[in-house]
């Protein structure tokens, strides 16, 4: 069974879609496309970057290679055993971040049932991603009326 795996990196001041991706599903795909993704967007950078996401992207080894990147992780804390310490949630930021955190689901849901995404009609990564791909650009084009109004 082939089972694929959608990631999208969004400007959270916006709620853009800025990038957009497709994996096959393994335990460690949403970390390894979260750092691909990154890379691609700001090479070199050295401004600090902030990367809010669920409570799954919460592992030291993630947080480590985040550190290093110069990208802020605001996940939220797992119970006793998280990555995450005071030197991130200490900042007024990470709760406000945590209050936004749900934009980044919205793209999926309007994926699934108005860009067609439930269940693909295509076979093959490549095909797949483009779709998938295609459905993000759409979403963007949704949200344009409501950013150009304001």
């Amino acid at each position: 069974m082939l089972c694929l795996m959608g990631h999208s990196l969004m400007e959270t001041r916006s709620g853009l879609i800025v990038q957009a991706d497709l994996t096959g599903a393994d335990g460690h795909a949403e970390r390894r496309a979260a750092i691909d993704m990154l890379h691609r967007h700001s090479p070199g950078s050295t401004r600090r970057l902030t990367l809010e996401s669920d409570r799954g992207y919460d592992s030291a080894d993630f947080v480590a290679e985040l550190r290093q990147i110069v990208a802020t992780q605001h996940v939220p804390q797992k119970s006793r055993h998280s990555a995450i310490d005071g030197r991130t949630t200490r900042h007024p930021g990470y709760d406000q971040s945590q209050r936004r955190r749900k934009t980044i689901e919205e793209p999926f849901g309007w994926a699934k049932t108005v860009g067609g995404m439930t269940q693909t009609l295509y076979r093959g990564i490549e095909r797949v991603r483009a779709r998938f791909t295609l459905a993000m650009a759409a979403f963007n084009l949704g949200r344009l009326p409501k950013l150009l109004a304001a």
